[in-house]
């Protein structure tokens, strides 16, 4: 079974307003094994990042000069997510991201869905169901589930990747045995 942890960092909050993803992380879990495939990459997104934007991700509109564009890495992402099953916290900010930036890419055409090509399973939703009327945020989880996210001081795509694949782990039981295949 193939995982993808995904996480991006965005040039605001809403999409509708013109907001771009700015940064794409990615885990790749073999039967729930963190594998060492990751991918993770900035993205120049023809826009000004707002200010409160930058302050939860650090990312300057001077980082992504150079940068390439959605479109010019979407062939890359498409085949390292394909026929995954994506792990998202928050699922629906990073899958309504995904789905925009899809849809600009096909003007004229038919715009591909992330729901087309992945599964999508949502740990916000599975936690809330887990620990109702508790704090379920990424911060808060890892300190219910003993995960170290001592080096986050700022949001930032892989990083938060990374650790969400550790929470998730722990929220569904763990790795599969040490010796299954």
């Amino acid at each position: 079974m193939r995982q993808i942890i995904f996480d991006t960092e965005t040039t605001g909050l809403e999409p509708s307003e013109g907001h771009r993803i700015i940064e794409i992380g990615c885990v790749e879990l073999i039967n729930r094994r963190p594998s060492n495939n990751r991918y993770q990459q900035y993205i120049n997104p023809g826009r000004e990042i707002d200010r409160g934007a930058m302050e939860v991700h650090g990312i300057t509109n001077a980082m992504l000069v150079g940068k390439p564009a959605f479109a010019d890495i979407a062939k890359d992402l498409l085949e390292f997510i394909k026929d995954a099953e994506l792990i998202i916290h928050n699922a629906p900010f990073d899958v309504g991201f995904l789905n925009n930036e899809f849809s600009l890419m096909a003007i004229g055409k038919a715009s591909l869905r992330v729901e087309d090509f992945c599964s999508v399973v949502d740990t916000l939703k599975l936690a809330r169901g887990m620990h109702p009327g508790q704090k379920n945020d990424l911060d808060s989880l890892c300190r219910r589930y003993n995960v170290d996210n001592s080096q986050r001081t700022l949001h930032g795509a892989l990083l938060d990747a990374e650790i969400l694949a550790d929470v998730y782990l722990a929220m569904t039981g763990g790795q599969a045995g040490l010796f299954e295949e």
